[in-house]
């Protein structure tokens, strides 16, 4: 019984200490999950920041000597100018804007764009650039359409081109277009005093006079020539596609159609040549075959006259994130039908794309085949590409191409009438284009052979038949 009371006395204590442990830790955890993590103290810089006022970069001086060198205002003799081309309100309202904005405001806060995306040339934006611009909206609804309007004869079409170009003639200008300022009664005088001189030394007093006449005239109207040197480009596209070729006063209309661009654009002009060579003969307007004439030094016409036929296409696909991409895989030949053969293959997603570059490469890899008597080959070649095996054998006159028919059209296209070839394995179409191929181009030359072995090579059909043997 004591023993019993012991020992139930002893499981009360460590249950007492168990409670009162667990007590404690519950405690503990409470109090350290309330406690937040320290944060990382801020790095200190090993050396202190220097303020800009304090190294002198932004005091009034050096602010005023920036804005005076960067910004600088308009000198009187550029006020001059600019008075002569502009009116009196146009000047006022130049003068309040240069007044309104402070060259320190534009130092202090404006910024020089350096971006990849900045306007790569320096305007007002004052006009309308053709080119980078958009078409300005017609700001006046156009009116209904006149019904009694006709197409101008060839009269009303000079008077009207006639109208338009002294509409482009400026104010300042107009003045030329008047009567010559040259005396009109001088050539009357020159006349009197010409018939007193000998007739020789009268007819070259008589072409000089003309001549200084001419080039008085001349200089007076070189500020209009110039003027019309400058506007004209642009001006007559603009007349030749906006103007109306109707009686209807030159009436706006509803056309959906942009304007096109001139030929003779300022700054444009002479930059894009089209690849026309005179030596073509106009055969090649588009440039399609200049890179193809300058990579194989042939001319446009035998680019032309070479047989090129596409054997194999196919179309293959491409996985990609956004789908599968197909495109059109192409095999194209040439040949000129004297010994010459070149093989191409392109690939595109467009097809047209694919034929063209495939075409191109097979003219570009004409490369000379071995012909005996230009009808045939040399005995026996045989060639492998992958499972395909294309075996050709030389025959005798008047045998004939008896081949399929991928490999009928390459010995056609090279030149070769009497020729028998097969495939005893795989008939893929283009191992047996490509092995083919490879065996007209690994042909043995007999007299190569014949030069090694230290032996002399005597063709008998030759002999015996002069070489008549077709």
């Amino acid at each position: 019984m004591p023993a019993i009371q012991a020992a139930s006395s002893n499981h009360s204590q460590a249950d007492d200490s168990s409670r009162s442990s667990s007590s404690r830790s519950c405690c503990i955890t409470t109090t350290t999950a309330d406690i937040s993590a320290r944060l990382a103290a801020r790095r200190k810089p090993r050396f202190k920041s220097i303020r800009a006022e304090d190294m002198g970069l932004v005091t009034p001086a050096a602010v005023e000597e920036h804005s005076k060198k960067t910004f600088p205002g308009y000198s009187t003799e550029e006020m001059d100018i600019l008075r002569e081309r502009y009116t009196p309100e146009q000047m006022a309202a130049l003068e309040a804007g240069e007044a309104a904005i402070d060259p320190a405001d534009l130092t202090v806060q404006a910024r020089l764009r350096r971006d990849p995306y900045r306007l790569p040339y320096l305007d007002d934006f004052s006009r309308v650039m053709p080119i980078v611009d958009k078409r300005p909206k017609n700001p006046a609804a156009p009116a209904a359409p006149d019904p009694k309007a006709r197409f101008m004869t060839p009269e009303q079409n000079l008077a009207d081109m006639l109208r338009w170009t002294q509409e482009m003639v400026p104010p300042e200008l107009q003045h030329l277009l008047q009567s010559t300022t040259i005396d009109p009664q001088l050539p009357d005088e020159a006349e009197q005093r010409l018939r007193d001189l000998p007739p020789e030394e009268a007819e070259r007093e008589r072409a000089a006079l003309q001549k200084s006449m001419a080039a008085a005239e001349e200089d007076r109207m070189k500020p209009l020539y110039e003027h019309f040197a400058r506007v004209m480009p642009l001006e007559s596209t603009r007349f030749f596609s906006e103007r109306s070729a109707l009686t209807d006063g030159n009436a706006a209309s509803n056309s959906a159609l942009a304007p096109g661009l001139g030929k003779k654009l300022r700054g444009v002009e002479g930059m894009y040549k089209p690849p026309i060579d005179p030596a073509d003969e106009g055969k090649d307007d588009m440039g399609v075959y200049q890179d193809l004439k300058r990579r194989t030094g042939l001319s446009v016409a035998n680019i032309l006259n070479t047989n090129v036929k596409i054997l194999v296409t196919r179309y293959v696909d491409n996985q990609t994130r956004l789908g599968k991409i197909r495109s059109l895989w192409v095999l194209a030949i040439a040949g000129n039908g004297n010994g010459r053969l070149g093989i191409g293959e392109a690939k595109s997603v467009e097809p047209a794309v694919a034929q063209l570059k495939a075409k191109l490469l097979a003219v570009q890899n004409l490369k000379p085949i071995r012909r005996y008597e230009d009808r045939t080959v040399f005995g026996k070649v045989k060639a492998k590409v992958g499972a395909t095996i294309v075996q050709i054998a030389s025959r005798p006159p008047g045998f004939g191409l008896r081949a399929s028919h991928r490999l009928f059209e390459i010995f056609r296209a090279v030149g070769i009438h009497d020729i028998a070839a097969k495939m005893s394995r795989g008939r893929n179409p283009m191992n047996s284009v490509k092995a083919c191929v490879e065996a007209l181009q690994s042909q043995k030359d007999p007299n190569e052979i014949a030069i090694g072995r230290g032996k002399k090579l005597v063709d008998v059909r030759k002999v015996y038949y002069g070489g008549n043997v077709y």
